[in-house]
């Protein structure tokens, strides 16, 4: 498999589902929880539809809430592998929901899941596919995933604001932001 490549139609899902009385919150909107789910799903058939192999979820990049669904609404989640690393896989899923007496279609999320190929016997990461891009869209839905995954690698390395200087991110603060520091002396450990 080292030299196999796929093309991103090879790994596209489709997921519709009817939202019932049951999947919504307190305030009478389908709970987030409910769809996070439902996109953890879909993102697990993509991975696995387009490695072959069993999938995990290894991260979740940035998840909006664009538009509320309704009880009633139609929710259609269409999920592709965007980008792939050695056992890794970008995948971008969008989610629509219709009114189906009007037919109106809104998009309610678009997030992207990394999902990790897993050999089954023994647990370890296992090597995916390459991928094959055959559209200007493609082209740039994998460069904006690497792109993603370069600044993540960069807040990584920065996990410290200011190298752990607190006069100045004090400083900061004070200058950027509406919010008031009073430290005591025992409120710093460093």
């Amino acid at each position: 498999m080292d030299n196999a490549y796929k093309t991103v139609k090879c790994s596209q899902i489709t997921l519709s589902q009817l939202m019932l009385p049951s999947h919504s919150n307190f305030s009478g909107k389908i709970h987030g929880g409910y769809l996070l789910s439902l996109m953890d799903q879909i993102a697990f058939a993509c991975g696995s539809k387009f490695s072959g192999k069993y999938c995990v979820t290894a991260s979740v990049d940035r998840v909006d809430f664009l538009n509320p669904i309704e009880v009633g609404e139609l929710v259609t989640l269409n999920a592709s592998v965007n980008y792939v690393g050695a056992s890794s896989m970008v995948v971008g899923i969008r989610v629509d929901a219709q009114n189906i007496q009007t037919g109106l279609v809104k998009h309610c999320n678009s997030s992207y899941f990394t999902m990790i190929a897993k050999d089954s016997d023994t647990g370890k990461p296992v090597r995916v596919p390459r991928l094959q891009l055959k559209s200007e869209e493609e082209i740039m839905r994998y460069l904006k995933a690497a792109e993603r995954i370069s600044l993540r690698k960069q807040r990584t390395a920065s996990a410290v604001p200011f190298d752990g200087d607190v006069t100045q991110a004090i400083r900061h603060i004070e200058q950027h932001h509406d919010a008031k520091v009073s430290l005591t002396a025992d409120a710093v450990s460093l």
